[in-house]
C-alpha cells in the first residue's frame, strides 16, 4: 500500500557519527512510536464503530435470539451492503494514490475516516461470533503481531528478499476469495484462512522493517507524519488481516 521506497533511508547500523547515531536513534524511536500511536488509534476507532454499528442494527426477539434492525436490514442485506464491503477498499486506493499530495492533516483525518468505515465493514462479524470468540481472537493477534513486529524491528537480516513473494501471495488470497465468494467452499475458506495468517504474519515483520527504512532524520515535520500515518495504515491492514483469519479459525458463531 505503500506510495514510499520500501528500501529507501538510513538502514540500521549503517556507519553514522557517534553523536548523529544517537539523534538518529531518538529521532527513529519518536517515529516508530507515532506509527504505532496512529495504528492504535486506527484500530480503536474500528473497534467503537463496529459495537456502535452492532447496537444500532440489531435487537433481542421474545425468544432471545438477535435479529436485524431497519437499519441492520438496510446495511446487511439490501444492495447497500456491498457498498459497505466495497468502502474500505476505494479508501486504500485513494488514500495510496494521493497521499504525496496532501497535507499531514488531511492524512491523520483520511486514516481515521478510513478505520471508521472499516469498523463499519467489520461490524458483520460481531453478528456472526460470538463475543468470547473475537475477544480470545483479538488477543491472540495483538500477541502474534507485536512479536512478529518486534522482529521486523529488531531483525538486521534484510527481509525485502520475501517483499515480492509476500505480495504475490496476497494477490492470490484476494483472486481466490473473490472465486469462494461464489464457490462458497467451507473447505477452501479454511485453507485461504490459514494461509492468510502465514501471509500477513510475513508481511507484518517486513513492513515493520519497511516503515523503519523510511525515516530520515531530516524529514520535516509534513514529510514525517505522512510516512508515520503511511506506515500505521500498512501495519493496520497487517493487523485486521490476521484477526479476521484468526476468528475465521477459532471463532464460535452466534446461534
Amino acid at each position: 500500500m505503500s506510495d514510499y521506497d520500501r528500501n529507501a533511508g538510513l538502514r540500521w547500523g549503517a556507519s553514522v557519527g557517534r553523536a548523529g547515531a544517537t539523534e538518529i536513534d531518538q529521532g527513529l524511536r519518536s517515529y516508530m512510536l507515532g506509527v504505532y500511536n496512529y495504528m492504535t488509534l486506527g484500530l480503536g476507532v474500528t473497534g467503537l464503530v463496529a459495537y456502535g454499528a452492532k447496537m444500532l442494527t440489531t435487537t433481542t426477539t421474545v425468544a432471545g435470539k438477535m435479529a436485524l434492525t431497519p437499519l441492520g436490514q438496510t446495511l446487511y442485506q439490501s444492495p447497500v451492503k456491498w457498498l459497505v464491503m466495497l468502502a474500505p477498499l476505494a479508501f486504500v486506493f485513494i488514500f495510496s494514490f494521493n497521499i504525496h499530495r496532501m497535507s499531514a492533516a488531511a492524512a491523520r483525518n483520511m486514516f481515521i475516516a478510513f478505520a471508521a468505515v472499516m469498523g463499519l465493514s467489520l461490524s458483520t462479524l460481531l453478528l456472526v461470533f460470538t463475543g468470547e470468540s473475537v475477544a480470545r481472537a483479538f488477543f491472540i493477534t495483538a500477541a502474534t503481531f507485536g512479536g512478529l513486529s518486534l522482529y521486523g524491528y529488531t531483525t538486521r537480516r534484510d527481509l525485502s528478499a520475501f517483499g515480492s513473494f509476500l505480495v504475490m501471495g496476497v494477490i492470490g488470497l484476494i483472486i481466490a476469495s473473490l472465486v469462494n465468494m461464489f464457490v462458497q467452499s467451507s473447505a477452501m475458506q479454511f485453507g485461504l484462512s490459514i494461509l492468510s495468517v502465514l501471509i500477513f504474519a510475513g508481511l507484518t515483520a517486513w513492513d515493520t522493517q519497511s516503515i523503519k527504512e523510511m525515516y530520515y532524520a531530516s524529514d520535516d515535520y509534513e514529510t514525517a507524519t505522512k510516512k508515520s500515518v503511511n506506515g500505521a495504515l500498512m501495519l493496520y491492514l497487517d493487523f485486521v488481516n490476521i484477526f479476521q483469519s484468526i476468528l475465521s479459525l477459532t471463532g464460535s458463531r452466534n446461534d
